[in-house]
């Protein structure tokens, strides 16, 4: 829904428990707390430029191909640090991020037209979504680490 919510995750959780699977691969930068840290604020920033009169539509191509490596990158780290493929991954990941990208557009849309409510309503609604599910990827990052130390 937010094409660098999902890097930002990532990078979060993989900053707070490492993978040595990660650390071996070209990905291993998003380990990095700077990573982490650089990537929360582009999020929060595209957040709030979003709002912005004039912004490009989310499905126009540059944006959309923004979205779909974002997902990507997203994918194959979350598949790497699981030891399994960063290709599956990273393919997983852009499918998603296409399929969110239209799905919220859409449902965006048919919210603001079936409510009135105008669309920047709706994008605070998104982004509260978007901040939620990344609390909750944290949340359970850090139970299953902790499950993992007991």
């Amino acid at each position: 829904m937010r094409s660098m919510s999902a890097p930002a995750t990532i990078s979060h959780v993989l900053s707070k428990n490492k993978s040595k699977a990660i650390g071996r691969s070209p990905l291993r930068f998003l380990q990095s707390p700077t990573t982490a840290k650089v990537l929360k604020g582009v999020a929060v920033s595209e957040m709030a430029a979003d709002k912005l009169p004039g912004m490009p539509d989310r499905t126009s191509p540059p944006v959309l191909l923004g979205r779909i490596l974002a997902g990507g990158l997203a994918g194959a780290a979350a598949y790497k640090a699981q030891n399994d493929s960063i290709v599956k991954g990273a393919l997983i990941g852009s499918a998603v991020a296409v399929a969110a990208t239209y799905g919220a557009l859409y449902l965006r849309k048919a919210l603001g037209s079936s409510t009135g409510l105008p669309d920047p309503v709706w994008a605070v609604v998104e982004d509260s979504l978007v901040l939620k599910s990344a609390l909750a990827v944290v949340h359970d990052a850090r139970r299953s680490t902790t499950n993992q130390l007991l």
